[in-house]
C-alpha cells in the first residue's frame, strides 16, 4: 500500500498478524489525547495510547482525486478520556486526528491511514459519534474577499492590525456577579464608556472554564453598576471570582476604524460602494443629464 512502511508491509504479507488501530486527537487547546483497540497501552511518537478508553472507527472511506476521505469514530464518554462538559463545551470542534495501524509487538511497524478533523459530534445514551473529515474538506471553503462597505477583518488579526494589548482595547478582572453564565456585573469598570465593548469578546482566563468566550451582546449601566450580557452563555458554569478578559468591539464602520481604534489605513471595507437604490436608478425626467450628482 502507498506510504506503508516496509517492515509492516513485510508483517501484513507473513499471515500471521499482531495489528492494531491507533488514534490520536489534538485539541485546539493544545491537549493531545491517544485511543487503541489493542488490550495494552501502546507509545509512539511521544503519546501514550491508553487502552480500553471506549473509542473505535469505523470503515474509513478513501478516495483519489480531490474526493474528500472521511469517517467516523464511536466512542464512551468518560472522565478519563472525552467528557460531555467538554464536548458541550467546544473542546473538540476541529481537533485534529490521526489513525494509525500498528504492530502492536512493534510500534515502529505502522502506517498512518488517515488524517483530519473532528466534525459534526452526537452524544448519546453515555456515548458518542464523531465525524471525521478528511485534509480535502478545507478545499470546500470559498476563497477571496467580498466587496461591500462594512469591514472584513477581524479586529486584532493580521490584516485588521490593532494591538488589543494596548491600554484601553481590553481589560482584565475578576467576576463579581454572573447569571446564566451569560449576564455579568460590576460595581467598578474602570471608566470605559457605555457600549465601549458591545460586539466584543469576553474570555474566560483561568478556572475549569478557561480558553472558552462569548460574544458580548450589549455593554451597558444598571444605576452606577456596568453590565455585559452575550449572545450565548459560556458553555460551563462560572463562579465569582474567576478572572476574565474583556475586549473592546467594533461595529466594521470606517468612522470606527478611524475614531476609536485610529486604524483607518488598514480598514478592509469598501465605503464608497454604491448602494442597491443607486444600481438601478433611471436618469431624471427633467433637467440636464450631465453624469453630475443626483441631488
Amino acid at each position: 500500500m502507498p506510504g506503508m512502511d516496509a517492515g509492516l508491509q513485510a508483517h501484513l504479507e507473513g499471515g500471521l498478524t499482531t495489528v492494531a488501530h491507533a488514534w490520536s486527537i489534538t485539541r485546539q487547546d493544545g491537549v493531545v489525547l491517544g485511543f487503541t483497540d489493542h488490550d495494552r497501552n501502546l507509545s509512539f511518537d511521544g503519546i501514550t495510547f491508553r487502552a480500553d478508553t471506549g473509542l473505535s472507527a469505523l470503515a474509513l472511506s478513501q478516495s483519489t482525486g480531490l474526493s474528500v476521505d472521511n469517517t467516523e469514530a464511536l466512542g464512551a464518554l468518560s472522565d478519563l478520556s472525552i467528557r460531555e462538559d467538554e464536548i458541550e463545551q467546544g473542546r473538540f470542534d476541529e481537533a485534529a486526528v490521526e489513525a494509525w495501524l500498528v504492530n502492536w509487538q512493534n510500534v515502529d511497524q505502522r502506517w498512518l491511514q488517515f488524517r483530519g478533523t473532528i466534525g459534526e459530534i452526537r452524544r448519546a445514551a453515555g456515548g458518542f459519534q464523531a465525524e471525521l473529515r478528511g485534509l480535502t474538506e478545507l478545499l470546500n471553503r470559498p476563497l477571496g474577499r467580498v466587496y461591500q462597505k462594512p469591514c472584513t477583518a477581524v479586529l486584532g488579526d493580521a490584516t485588521c492590525g490593532v494591538d488589543l494589548n494596548t491600554p484601553g482595547y481590553s481589560i482584565n478582572l475578576a467576576i463579581e456577579e454572573v447569571v446564566q453564565s451569560r449576564i455579568f456585573r460590576w460595581a467598578d469598570f474602570g471608566g470605559f464608556d457605555a457600549g465601549w465593548f458591545a460586539r466584543g469578546r469576553l474570555e474566560i482566563l483561568d478556572g475549569a472554564a478557561a480558553g472558552l468566550w462569548g460574544m458580548v451582546k450589549q455593554d451597558r449601566f444598571e444605576g452606577a453598576r456596568r453590565v455585559i450580557e452575550l449572545w450565548e452563555p459560556v458553555r460551563s458554569a462560572l463562579q465569582p471570582g474567576t478572572t476574565v478578559r474583556v475586549i473592546a468591539g467594533c461595529d466594521k464602520r470606517s468612522e470606527t476604524c478611524r475614531s476609536k481604534f485610529a486604524n483607518l489605513i488598514n480598514f478592509q471595507g469598501f465605503p464608497d460602494v454604491p448602494n442597491e437604490d443607486w444600481m438601478i436608478a433611471v436618469p431624471k425626467s427633467s433637467g440636464a443629464n450631465t453624469g453630475g450628482s443626483r441631488r
